[in-house]
């Protein structure tokens, strides 16, 4: 796996305080699109457990994933006993049990490419879900934003993850679901956007970036003199955009 995939269990902790967690909204949608009971479910790269919770609560057995040993001590805090936790990353994962749903929270662009979708649908059941969602928190204010560049560009270009097959930002379709439709393994692909507006403190939102790994595999010394300068530069509050874009696929029944 990249670096940038293994370097958030040095801050655990952060991530789980920083990172804003997902609506009840998102599994009410898995559900649905799932048009059958959803018992099961593997999650590919659980960090903290912020979806496993929720899909936890609505009464699915979930096995939790994560390669990185600090993040699933952290998930573990934080979700139901019943929980199943594995230390792997997803292209480590024994084949042979199948579920109903298998879904990636923000995790799933840390995948391998080669073997991604043949390994998805071994680990479905015919007719099974796969989901993946996320998306970049950035500042809803332009001139904030044009300012945290400004401070940014010194240390980083971009503190994004550019999509892994190249798919532009302003393309109706967006990865993975671009990969998906293109894949023999699933059909009916959806693309959903769960619009969401936030307002934290500067500080908090500097948290926030401190969880980010484009910033975590920077030296220490650059690391903290960036982050602080940010912080100076921003209004007390600050609003934040955080849309979650979803994708949907379902695994063929007759494969």
């Amino acid at each position: 796996m990249p670096a940038r995939a293994l370097s958030f269990g040095m801050v655990a902790e952060q991530y789980e305080r920083y990172r804003p967690g997902y609506p009840a909204e998102l599994v009410e949608l898995v559900l649905t699109y799932g048009n059958r009971p959803i018992q099961t479910a593997l999650e590919i790269g659980a960090g903290t457990g912020k979806a496993t919770r929720l899909f936890a609560g609505a009464g699915v057995a979930v096995t939790a994933t994560e390669p990185d040993g600090a993040m699933l001590a952290e998930l573990r805090k934080h979700v139901p006993a019943g929980v199943e936790t594995v230390r792997a990353a997803f292209e480590a994962l024994r084949l042979g049990a199948k579920y109903d749903l298998v879904y990636a929270a923000a995790a799933l662009h840390w995948t391998t490419p080669k073997g991604r979708w043949s390994r998805v649908a071994a680990l479905l059941e015919p007719g099974g879900v796969f989901a993946s969602f996320g998306g970049p928190t950035q500042l809803a204010d332009p001139a904030a934003a044009d300012a945290v560049r400004a401070a940014r560009a010194p240390f980083l270009t971009s503190d994004e993850i550019p999509s892994p097959d190249g798919t532009p930002p302003g393309q109706a379709m967006q990865w993975p679901g671009t990969e998906l439709q293109r894949c023999e393994w699933f059909v009916d692909v959806q693309q959903t956007v769960i619009k969401r507006r936030l307002t934290v403190s500067a500080r908090d939102y500097v948290g926030h970036l401190s969880t980010i790994s484009a910033y975590l595999t920077l030296p220490t010394s650059q690391r903290e003199q960036v982050l602080s300068q940010i912080e100076q530069i921003l209004p007390q509050r600050v609003e934040l955009s955080a849309d979650i874009i979803m994708h949907l696929a379902r695994r063929r029944p007759d494969q």
